[in-house]
């Protein structure tokens, strides 16, 4: 999502495709349980709010 100016630093460039397999386990368990998104997005939106 917002990592992927991460990719540009040579010292972190793995760092791309660890996130891609973190983000397809988490695609997955979104897809099996579609209500963790929902808490995760709620979460979100109250750390955004109080930042």
């Amino acid at each position: 999502m917002a990592l992927g100016f991460l990719d540009s630093l040579p010292k972190l460039g793995q760092l791309g495709l660890i996130g891609g397999i973190i983000t397809l386990i988490f695609g997955i368990v979104v897809m099996i349980f579609p209500k963790i998104l929902n808490y995760l997005v709620g979460i979100w939106l109250i750390i955004i709010g109080v930042v």
